[in-house]
């Protein structure tokens, strides 16, 4: 069962695919005086495969000033192998629950274990606005359940007086100043102490000016609550772009700069057939849609929608591990099948997704080629492929294909020429000690390089014809002390095309 202290009403379920939704009896509120504080306390048990979502319904008097709520929930001891309990939290107003978010008003996940919203304020992953009367709702996300299940207590205390006024939110600049067409580098995918990071976006701020990154994209999970925060920190060297981390229960997706204010609802499962919907709501605002660490092996991290609605897809996520590997050679397939069906490729990308120390922004980080230094240029060179991603501002990359009548590309490009005639392949690295490079087609690795100097400064050539290789991109290992084994990418490149489009 699941029921308030009170022993509220009974429950209703309503089903909407995989993500079902359970609503509980409500808990009310009576008016009150200026200064009065109302506390509830609401108790429950939630089983084995209980509902994604489980929404608790406030029904909220008008003249309030603040709803605060705190939560705890049981964590016993689990058999190895099983997932232990975990519940995320995040409130609704009185617009509702509706998929798509209207009312969404915050989410912590699980973060925190409290949080309030007022008109002036609220706690970092929360909207501060107007408390309207109605009925809110708390959404409690079970996330993973013990075969014992999942007990909770909930409280939840209300303020009653002035409400105050909302601040106008103000805005991170779409522009910073850039060196014209140039090759910028960034970070999309960071989260601060607004979803379950621990750093403030003035932190981080400063680590992407130390990393030598010039854009960066705020990426919280669930939330746009941080996009106001980040005005402060941008500035003529650093592009600030605003979006979210889309995380839901089959795959996180990177909404890569959306318009100031852009909130995307992620509760839905691949079998509901509602993604296309929300990838063209992110691209409606002005974003890119850019599924994240797709092979990672974390609950609910794996990436199940497909790769239709990709505008880039995220490779290489932070720390380069056998999940990242995975990824590329995915990414790679996808490449050959591209070329093998004569349609659009999709472009690679690399993130740092740093949360807290010691996780380091700009590692890895996507350099890209662009026009100037302003949000549509950026997302205009990653969506065309024209970038490659390094582990670190110390490495730098010059990668081309020439044909015999000075026919020339770069990455992201195609060398139109004929299927026979003689290609040039030209790698410039610097920043690279003793790394070994990989030139990779659609036939497999073709070329494999001597460990470039300890300088980590070197040219390799490769000569070909499009006829033996529909594409060519570049690969940067570090050493490695077992035998075939690759190993961790210190670069890598997007392709460049090589023979006329079909």
């Amino acid at each position: 069962m699941c029921e308030d202290d009170r022993g509220l009403g009974r429950r209703a379920l309503f089903v909407t695919g995989a993500a079902a939704a359970l609503t509980l009896g409500s808990v009310s509120f009576a008016a009150a005086a200026d200064g009065d504080r109302q506390t509830r306390t609401i108790r429950g048990t939630l089983p084995p495969g209980a509902p994604d979502f489980v929404y608790v319904p406030l029904e909220v008097p008008s003249g309030v000033w603040e709803i605060r709520v705190s939560y705890t929930y049981d964590r016993p001891a689990v058999p190895a192998g099983t997932p232990g309990n975990a519940l995320d939290i995040g409130l609704f107003d009185q617009r509702g629950t509706a998929l798509g978010g209207e009312g969404f008003r915050g989410w912590s996940g699980g973060a925190r274990t409290e949080f309030f919203v007022r008109a002036d304020d609220a706690t970092p992953g929360y909207v501060p606005g107007p408390l309207r009367e109605g009925t809110w709702h708390i959404a409690l996300g079970p996330y993973t359940v013990t075969p014992q299940g999942l007990s909770y207590e909930i409280t939840v205390t209300l303020t009653h007086g002035d409400p105050g006024e909302t601040p106008e939110p103000v805005y991170p600049p779409e522009r910073a100043r850039g060196r014209g067409r140039a090759w910028y580098r960034g970070d999309c995918h960071l989260h601060s102490w607004y979803s379950d990071g621990r750093r403030t976006p003035a932190e981080i701020g400063a680590l992407a000016r130390a990393a030598g990154l010039d854009f960066i994209n705020s990426s919280e999970h669930n939330t746009h609550s941080a996009h106001p925060h980040w005005a402060d920190v941008a500035g003529d060297d650093l592009l600030v772009m605003l979006g979210e981390e889309v995380t839901t229960r089959n795959g996180h997706v990177v909404a890569l700069g959306t318009d100031p204010g852009t909130f995307v609802d992620w509760r839905y499962r691949a079998r509901d057939n509602r993604f296309g919907r929300f990838a063209r709501r992110i691209r409606q605002a002005g974003g890119l849609v850019v599924p994240a660490h797709p092979h990672a092996t974390c609950v609910g991290c794996n990436w199940k929608f497909g790769f239709g609605e990709a505008d880039a897809v995220e490779v290489w996520n932070g720390p380069y591990t056998p999940d990242d590997e995975v990824a590329l050679a995915d990414w790679d397939g996808m490449l050959v099948a591209s070329v093998r069906d004569g349609r659009d490729w999709i472009p690679a990308m690399g993130n740092s997704d740093a949360h807290r120390d010691p996780d380091t922004v700009g590692h890895p980080q996507t350099v890209v080629l662009a026009d100037d230094l302003t949000r549509e240029a950026i997302q205009e060179g990653i969506r065309a492929g024209r970038s490659y991603v390094a582990e670190s501002s110390r490495v730098s990359l010059s990668f081309t294909a020439s044909g015999g009548r000075g026919e020339h590309a770069g990455i992201g490009e195609r060398l139109e020429t004929g299927r026979d005639t003689p290609v040039t392949v030209r790698l410039e690295a610097t920043g690279a000690p003793r790394c070994t490079v990989r030139l990779v087609t659609d036939q497999g690795v073709l070329f494999t390089s001597a460990p470039l100097p300890v300088s980590g400064t070197g040219v390799v050539e490769w000569r070909t014809t499009p006829s033996y290789a529909a594409y060519v991109r570049a690969e940067l290992r570090h050493e490695t002390a077992a035998g075939p084994v690759p190993g961790a990418l210190a670069a890598f490149t997007n392709p460049i095309f090589l023979g006329r489009r079909r």
